[in-house]
């Protein structure tokens, strides 16, 4: 599923192909683009949950390749809808060059298009250097998976490829990114993990000038 909404929880009729999701007059449309990830989290629900037949975001079928999406983009009406986000099992960021290259197809179509991207903050370190600066005029809203209150923490829970260090790096990537993107939101899940921490988390993100967003935790 490369193109998809999505109505109620995760994994039962959570994610909805595009083709199937009828009227899509103020629906946000998730784009997803590969299963690569720098982490291995251990919450992931490609870890835990086995995804319904039809209804997965697996990529079976390798990555789609630019053309391909925009294909599917242009069968719709994008001036209807309320933004596309980038999101997916794996880490958009991954294929940062090819998502500006549809932001910035789509864009010349749609100029007030509302883009979101859905990241582990960890691209700087996948590529090596800032890549911040890429977003600007492309992206409105970044919103960065924080998962935890340290970095011991944060790596136990997303076993992350790079170690003890990707906690500062994702928290060092929201602060560059607030130089060239209007919005940027780090989250934590309800439930999953305690009161104080969230306080604590929130904490972290005043400090680095972002939102913090508690999301609702799906069983």
């Amino acid at each position: 599923m490369i193109l998809y909404t999505v109505t109620g929880k995760a994994g039962n009729e959570g994610y909805l192909d595009i083709s199937k999701s009828g009227d899509l007059t103020g629906k946000n449309i998730y784009v997803n683009l590969t299963n690569k990830c720098p982490c291995n989290c251990v919450f992931c629900l490609r870890q835990t949950k086995k995804m319904l037949e039809g209804n997965s975001l697996w990529l079976r079928e390798g990555e789609p390749d630019v053309e391909t999406v925009l294909d599917l983009f242009g069968q719709y009406d994008l001036s209807i809808i309320n933004e596309i986000v980038f999101c997916g099992f794996g880490e958009p960021l991954e294929r940062l060059d090819d998502i500006c290259i549809i932001i910035d197809s789509l864009k010349k179509q749609y100029p007030d298009l509302k883009v979101r991207v859905n990241t582990i903050g960890l691209a700087n370190l996948i590529y090596e250097k800032d890549v911040t600066p890429i977003l600007k005029d492309r992206v409105n809203t970044i919103s960065i998976s924080l998962n935890a209150p340290d970095e011991k923490e944060f790596l136990e829970l997303t076993r992350s490829r790079f170690g003890i260090r990707s906690y500062e790096a994702l928290k060092e990537f929201a602060v560059l990114a607030k130089r060239y993107v209007p919005n940027v939101v780090m989250t934590v899940v309800e439930k999953v993990m305690p009161e104080e921490k969230i306080e604590k988390c929130r904490k972290i993100c005043e400090d680095l000038g972002v939102t913090l967003r508690v999301r609702e935790f799906e069983d």
